[in-house]
């Protein structure tokens, strides 16, 4: 079997376990002890702890998605910029959920062992997330009801 440039698996983390939250090719797609720091800030070590973290940004925004912008893979390594959206359907930072479309951007780096990959650091744009996530909630949504009726 041919081994799958970074590149490639780059594209199949984002697009296949994020944006598909297709959990079938994480053992493909990921090394056991993929170790990784996503754009809300947190760490995880291990296939398990990712799909945690993944998972709580789910229930926040069960639209995210991750849209590649541009990436320069050389070797075993991958630095990618890309831009994240999804609707604010639950708690995210510490905000309760607004039903608000938000959108930030970030950029992650990648290396790449064998067939799988090991490492991702990523940095988002949390300060911009932040400021959209405080606007107060659209109306109509339950969250606005409550305060309304306080």
């Amino acid at each position: 079997m041919a081994v799958r440039d970074v590149e490639v698996l780059v594209r199949e983390f984002y697009d296949r376990l994020w944006n598909q939250w297709d959990d079938e090719h994480v053992e493909s797609i990921l090394s056991d002890d993929f170790h990784f720091r996503g754009s809300l800030g947190q760490t995880t070590s291990g296939r398990r702890a990712w799909r945690e973290y993944r998972d709580r940004v789910r229930s926040a925004a069960p639209d995210f998605h991750n849209e590649i912008l541009e990436m320069i893979a050389s070797g075993d390594r991958a630095a990618v910029r890309l831009r994240y959206t999804g609707t604010h359907a639950g708690h995210l930072l510490g905000h309760p959920p607004t039903g608000r479309r938000f959108s930030y951007e970030g950029t992650a780096f990648f290396t790449r062992t064998d067939d799988r990959l090991v490492r991702g650091w990523v940095l988002g744009d949390r300060a911009g997330l932040d400021e959209q996530l405080r606007q107060e909630p659209l109306t109509g949504t339950r969250e606005s009801s409550r305060t309304a009726a306080r």
